[in-house]
């Protein structure tokens, strides 16, 4: 057994240390660790061409970021906001509860990343919410907008938390299974997942109630702070 091929942890070390191109650095470790292994340098090639296809889902994030960044742009904040400002009745409160329903009910049906903060947040219900808010409440501050980023970004990720545990094949709910099973607790997972429903309820209607506090604040002048 040689220990040559630990060199490409060192490689690595020293190339995040000096501030390289980290892709750079993990391509050229994965190669060198292979070669002082023994390999072929074909059946190096091979091997990262097998790993990168095996995961190549993953790699979509990195494709969807730098797309929401160029939609950002070319006006998508904009064009949420003029959207926001043809709908009737549309206000703050309205918009966010709305947004928490639609996180909740796709997140407990197992589509919790059909939202975000980088996807969904940022580039649309942020922008909607403040236009919304000054359609109903007048010119808002700065204290006041970054006040209603704030709550887009809370809405959804109390939608996510108490959302995703309805639906019964999520990762925390089998954790949650094993534990019970290592207590003696035989328990399926749709069992927990029922037993997620009421406390999603009351997330809905605690923040729900919150959103429709701090719109009010909004109307009297507040920042809405201490929610």
């Amino acid at each position: 057994m040689t220990l040559w091929p630990l060199l490409g942890i060192v490689m690595v070390i020293a190339g995040f240390a000096l501030r390289l191109n980290p892709l750079l650095v993990v391509v050229c470790s994965a190669l060198a660790t292979g070669l002082l292994a023994g390999l072929e340098p074909l059946a190096v090639v091979a091997a990262l061409g097998k790993a990168f296809n095996d995961n190549r889902y993953i790699s979509v994030t990195w494709i969807i970021l730098p797309l929401i960044g160029l939609l950002e742009r070319h006006g998508l904040q904009q064009r949420a906001q003029s959207l926001v400002r043809t709908l009737r009745g549309a206000s703050l409160g309205r918009l966010l509860v709305a947004y928490l329903a639609f996180r909740q009910i796709t997140s407990a049906l197992g589509m919790k990343d059909i939202g975000g903060h980088a996807q969904t947040v940022r580039p649309l219900v942020a922008p909607m919410a403040e236009a919304a808010a000054a359609q109903t409440h007048g010119d808002l501050s700065a204290e006041q907008r970054e006040q209603i980023r704030a709550m887009a970004a809370a809405t959804d990720n109390v939608g996510l938390f108490f959302g995703e545990d309805i639906f019964f094949a999520i990762a925390s709910i089998l954790l949650i299974q094993g534990v019970f099973e290592s207590a003696g607790h035989a328990l399926t997972p749709l069992q927990l997942s029922l037993w997620a429903v009421p406390s999603a309820l009351c997330a809905f209607a605690i923040h729900g109630s919150r959103l429709l506090r701090f719109d009010r604040r909004l109307g009297r002048g507040g920042t809405g702070g201490g929610q």
